[in-house]
């Protein structure tokens, strides 16, 4: 067999938003490469086959186990998913080593590195603009989700007197294309889920994910009553809230409580469901599907894996503006309404409630943007890409220039 890809990230069953996307994205990178093994070092905490669990963080000299095992792999080329707080050493006083660790790592590798960096601010901090200045000097290729990212990127730059580098390609986060599922197929869906044995409206608002504090579902819950009394009055039709996630991280608690306190004093009016899952693999796309539309008022967000699963299912939604990669998708998509104060949330949420065309309309928008653009087949392609532009810098000497956005 060929030589492998090898991609460096966290990994299930650790609860992560990078890890499940690694986990995607290594599923069609194998489909588009069955020639190879698509091979993970993730932390201690990854499991399954083909996943070397390394990287202990609590080590300063962690990555050196990691570059070892590289080396020892002889990879076709390497792929590394990147979040600050993935790779951050912290002392005995809890002072954090500011990423050095994992720049030390990129600057190890001797085969060909893409680093796909999952939080690009369009206005960097000085220690992110350091950050991404000595990645690009290291990675042979960068990747960044959104456009907005890389000519914000000039911008930043340019003011700080810094040169831009070229090295960056946009590749947008990927969604499945084969997990469509038909209105049929929406009552066994929720017999699968268990949410067959209660009385629950048959059209549904979704609040669906990971229940974080920077996942503001209060903003619909306050409103709910009232919103599904004017549908109703509109109508004639019983709408209900389906608010279905988990707590992933521990510091959420108190707004993982208050936000699942205010979904109960819903259902305990017969105007919503609670319903707790693990928001990964198959039940994650089931509990958006049987929604008519989902509702992902998040506050802070650079892209977003819900979002990514909303495109999969051509789900109508609503989401807050501006917040970077959740604005830029949802005007490049035209599959979604954008709000920026409660009144706007509450009005676009009667409208698609109310108006099945418009739903229709933003479904069928969201069916030829996943298609053309965001479909792990094609990302995968632009990977693949990606990974051809490394093995040339590397064989070469030269480092890769590609054409600034603007």
């Amino acid at each position: 067999m060929s030589d492998p890809i090898v991609m460096i990230s966290s990994y299930p069953p650790r609860r992560c938003g990078i890890g499940t996307f690694c986990e995607e994205a290594r599923e069609f990178i194998q489909k588009t490469h069955p020639e190879r093994r698509v091979l993970v070092i993730s932390h201690t905490d990854g499991a399954g086959e083909g996943v070397f669990p390394l990287m202990d963080t609590t080590k300063h000299d962690w990555w050196k186990s990691v570059a070892d095992k590289v080396r020892q792999l002889r990879p076709y080329a390497v792929h590394i998913e990147h979040e600050y707080g993935l790779y951050e050493y912290r002392d005995e006083r809890g002072r954090g080593d500011g990423n050095e660790g994992f720049l030390d790592l990129v600057e190890s590798m001797e085969a060909p590195t893409v680093v796909e960096p999952h939080t690009v601010h369009g206005r960097l901090s000085e220690h992110e603009a350091d950050f991404i200045f000595k990645l690009c000097q290291r990675a042979d290729v960068v990747l960044f989700k959104c456009h907005y990212q890389k000519w914000r990127l000039e911008w930043n730059f340019t003011g700080r007197g810094w040169p831009t580098p070229k090295n960056i390609m946009v590749v947008p986060h990927g969604a499945r294309p084969d997990r469509r599922y038909t209105p049929k197929q929406v009552p066994l869906l929720r017999k699968e889920l268990g949410l067959d044995k209660s009385p629950l409206a048959e059209h549904l608002v979704g609040l669906i994910g990971w229940i974080q504090s920077n996942k503001r579902w209060d903003i619909l819950t306050s409103m709910w009553e009232e919103i599904a009394e004017s549908i109703r009055q509109r109508t004639g039709q019983d709408w209900d809230l389906l608010a279905a996630g988990a707590m992933r991280d521990p510091n959420s608690r108190a707004d993982y409580e208050k936000y699942r306190g205010q979904v109960q004093l819903l259902e305990q009016k017969g105007l919503a469901r609670y319903y707790e899952f693990i928001p990964r693999g198959d039940p994650y796309y089931k509990a958006m599907a049987i929604c008519d539309f989902i509702v992902l008022p998040s506050t802070d967000e650079t892209q977003s894996g819900t979002l990514a699963r909303i495109i999969a299912l051509n789900k109508p939604y609503i989401t807050t503006a501006p917040m970077e990669g959740l604005t830029a998708q949802t005007l490049e998509s035209g599959g979604g309404l954008l709000f920026t104060t409660k009144e706007m949330l509450r009005r676009h949420v009667i409208t698609l409630a109310c108006d099945e065309a418009c739903r229709m309309r933003l479904g069928n928008n969201l069916k030829k943007y996943l298609d053309e653009v965001v479909s792990w087949q094609v990302v995968a392609g632009q990977y693949d890409e990606a990974y051809k532009l490394a093995r040339q810098a590397k064989k070469t000497g030269n480092r890769v220039v590609l054409p600034m956005e603007f």
